[in-house]
């Protein structure tokens, strides 16, 4: 179908080679042969009067021409996804598909864990992935690759609406043995003691070490790990110390031998939220996901 001298179908190729900024690897997520992909370029570049994709180096980039396109394109087909293709009615019984959602693991831990599982009592046939923190969480909603975000509000868009799930603090946690640190904590104490810090892979400093960096406290970092489950593995036998949330630090406390201490500063509370693309609003199998995410992990769920 054409619109305007446009073969609409080119649409979807247009997307996926300027997401993919390389044409075999469009041709095999679109199923197409390579010699297909390239035809079908050739006939955008035509179209737009632009090369849209150049050879730099080993590598293609868009050209200033693609880049005001791609952020068009995809919303445009977004829209029509959640707008105009309707999908059958809903029924979490016997409904099948995936939900995709970007969650750390201490979201995974504590609050994804009871929720999908009784979830899955209603939904038996829905199946979730849950996707670690990626460089930018807000452009893979941006542009429909996830279904939610499940993060700080502070790392959500202003664009799209969102649902607060939750508030929690930070609690300091030592080895049970650890022999330097007594029921409390001070800050110049605090400081002296080695720590085992959270850094997310290509995001940063998590949300309690963005604090204390902005406090002004160099903390004396022994062990930097990519996940806040690892940290109790990493305190357990030795005299160091790490800032957690509460409650993923009263989890582990209950199977390992850990001491949760008052933070030695006021530490903000992380508000912790869903949200979804506003494309996605009136989508009856994501409404009803969020909707049950938001009552079970809400801040008094159901036993």
């Amino acid at each position: 179908m054409r619109f305007q001298g446009l073969d609409l179908n080119l649409l979807v190729t247009l997307d996926c080679l300027l997401t993919e900024r390389n044409v075999s690897r469009a041709a095999d997520k679109l199923c197409l042969s390579q010699s297909a992909a390239s035809g079908a370029l050739a006939r955008l570049r035509d179209y737009f009067a632009d090369d849209l994709l150049v050879q730099l180096g080993r590598s293609m980039v868009l050209t200033p021409r693609a880049q005001e396109l791609a952020g068009a394109v995809r919303n445009v087909l977004l829209q029509v996804e959640g707008t105009i293709i309707k999908r059958p009615e809903f029924d979490p019984k016997t409904a099948k598909r995936e939900i995709r959602i970007i969650a750390s693991d201490f979201m995974t831990i504590t609050a994804f864990s009871p929720a999908l599982r009784a979830i899955s009592q209603m939904a038996p046939d829905l199946t979730f992935s849950l996707i670690p923190p990626q460089t930018d969480p807000r452009e893979m909603l941006e542009r429909g690759e996830v279904d939610f975000l499940a993060m700080p509000d502070v790392y959500h868009s202003p664009d799209h609406p969102s649902a607060h799930l939750f508030s929690d603090d930070y609690r300091a946690v030592v080895w049970g043995g650890n022999t330097q640190v007594g029921d409390t904590v001070t800050l110049e104490e605090f400081l002296k003691l080695k720590h085992v810090a959270v850094r997310f892979s290509n995001v940063g400093p998590s949300f309690e070490g963005w604090f204390i960096e902005r406090f002004g406290n160099d903390r004396l970092v022994e062990i930097t790990a990519g996940s806040y489950s690892a940290v109790p593995f990493l305190l357990n036998g030795t005299n160091r110390i790490a800032l957690m949330h509460r409650k993923l630090a009263e989890t582990f406390a209950a199977m390992m031998p850990l001491r949760l201490l008052p933070p030695p500063v006021e530490i903000p509370h992380v508000n912790e939220a869903l949200q979804w693309h506003v494309y996605n609003d009136s989508d009856e199998c994501l409404r009803w996901v969020r909707n049950h995410l938001i009552r079970l992990m809400g801040e008094h769920p159901p036993s």
